[in-house]
């Protein structure tokens, strides 16, 4: 499987009393065609960080990447997405028709949630057994997989649940858990693909500065 192409670091700078957004830092501003050079700590150039990962690096994980292509190239927000789980060692099982697969490549741009969070750091040394058991069950058979019901997803969840049941732990619906955890990051990588996209066919994107009111903008490395 082909790695997805690494996307392109986004700067933003500010300038004309404006937020820009680009690949990197233009000699001169695209709005007023002056040096862009700063004069100001709060007009230097900052990085937006992206929210993106390498899941095979990501332990303990629940991992989304699209079905087909990546985030920055074939995804366009209604696009099918998958889920899967790390093991600790960046193995990511997950569920489809052909029954439970073990990705050593393929989720290199992927939106991580870390599922160990304080307090379930002893399961650490569990982990993978509990991910192997649990994968090797009749439930997870290819036959028995239903795109609509019975999907990545379910796995996915089913799996989480069994490890906070063996921890005493009460289980998250699916509502739940995607709300939680899961649009938070969903949201913000959503954000940011709209920016990349919005750079890629203009060459920078404005915006606002925030008023004092609102408080700070994305300028703190997120976008």
């Amino acid at each position: 499987m082909q790695c997805p192409e690494a996307g392109k670091p986004i700067i933003k700078f500010n300038h004309c009393q404006k937020y820009v957004y680009s690949f990197g830092v233009p000699r001169r501003c695209p709005l007023c065609g002056q040096d862009v050079g700063s004069r100001r700590l709060e007009e230097a150039p900052v990085s937006i960080s992206e929210p993106f990962t390498n899941g095979h690096r990501e332990k303990c994980s629940f991992l989304l990447r699209p079905t087909r292509g990546s985030f920055l190239r074939e995804y366009d927000g209604r696009s099918d997405l998958h889920v899967g789980i790390t093991s600790t060692g960046g193995v990511v099982y997950n569920y489809t028709v052909h029954g439970v697969q073990r990705d050593e490549v393929g989720w290199e741009q992927s939106v991580s949630v870390p599922l160990l969070q304080p307090g379930l750091f002893g399961l650490l040394d569990q982990w993978d057994k509990y991910l192997q058991d649990f994968s090797a069950t009749g439930a997870w058979l290819p036959h028995r997989y239903e795109e609509d019901h019975h999907n990545c997803y379910s796995y996915a969840l089913a799996f989480i649940n069994c490890v906070l049941a063996t921890e005493g732990e009460e289980p998250l619906d699916r509502e739940e858990f995607t709300e939680r955890f899961v649009v938070p990051r969903t949201r913000r990588a959503s954000k940011y693909i709209m920016l990349y996209h919005a750079i890629e066919e203009q060459g920078f994107y404005v915006t606002d500065p925030p008023s004092p009111q609102t408080g700070p903008g994305p300028g703190s490395g997120s976008c």
